[in-house]
């Protein structure tokens, strides 16, 4: 088990549990009592939990938050690879979309990198910098604007850029999901920025594992009845699953397993995509 998939394991138990012992995540894990506490330590220096003596305690969240890009990478990794393949199917060779940033939209950009001839509106430098590489023959617009600790590039520069832009369908990320609160962003201006993609988009396809659920953010940015496509993953819970079938047009769970087996024929990631 990679160091980032068995913290993702790590903080996936102290939230379920809201606390976890040292001595209980060596037995599951298979692992040392001195690796643990570094992976706890590392956690806790992220700002994802509570380093506290004998193991950790989950973190109450708070509107204002906003974990950077690398933080957030480490989370949620299986389900964000399946969102991302279920998403791709969505794109034909040619089309014109728009990516958000996003760690889970970057893992999209991945998934769809080999697609030829594609033109891509996007705020996030990370998705821009994998484009490009990629080659394909893609147009990349990349936004000015002031970057923030999730990679975005935001503000009054990338609303202008994004004025008389016109992309057939936007994948967007989202920190939080709420039936009431609907999209949201601990970033004032990045909501800001999410609503001009919006905007500029004939429909949004919304890339979101089920930990994003409940989770509400300093600013709103969408009504949830406003999206016309949802994919998360089956970890969301049933109850929720119906509200969302209510409230967005085309709800779309992604397959976990099928998409991590597929992925395991490929074999590991080059060194050069750790952390993304």
């Amino acid at each position: 088990m990679l160091a980032s998939q068995r913290r993702a394991a790590i903080l996936s138990m102290v939230q379920d549990s809201g606390a976890v012992r040292v001595s209980d995540l060596v037995e599951q894990l298979g692992v040392s009592d001195m690796t643990v506490r570094r992976d706890i330590e590392r956690l806790d220096t992220d700002g994802l939990l509570e380093r506290v003596h004998g193991g950790a305690l989950a973190l109450l969240p708070r509107a204002a938050d906003e974990p950077g890009f690398t933080a957030k990478s480490s989370l949620m990794t299986a389900a964000k690879h399946a969102i991302a393949v279920a998403a791709a199917r969505l794109v034909d060779p040619g089309a014109t979309i728009g990516i958000s940033a996003g760690t889970t939209t970057y893992e999209f950009a991945r998934a769809i990198r080999n697609i030829p001839h594609l033109t891509v509106v996007t705020n996030s430098v990370p998705v821009a910098q994998l484009l490009h590489d990629a080659g394909g023959n893609h147009v990349v617009v990349l936004t000015g604007g002031v970057r923030t600790p999730s990679d975005a590039l935001v503000g009054p520069v990338a609303v202008s850029a994004l004025q008389g832009l016109h992309v057939d369908r936007l994948f967007l990320g989202a920190h939080g999901i709420d039936r009431n609160a609907g999209l949201t962003t601990p970033n004032l201006v990045e909501a800001e920025t999410n609503r001009a993609l919006v905007r500029a988009s004939r429909s949004v396809c919304v890339l979101a594992d089920h930990s994003k659920v409940g989770i509400v953010g300093l600013s709103t940015f969408m009504a949830l009845d406003e999206v016309d496509t949802l994919i998360t993953d089956p970890g969301t819970p049933a109850r929720v699953r119906a509200i969302l079938e209510e409230s967005v047009d085309h709800l779309v769970l992604a397959d976990v397993a099928s998409a991590a087996t597929a992925a395991a024929r490929v074999g590991p990631r080059s060194p050069g995509s750790a952390g993304a």
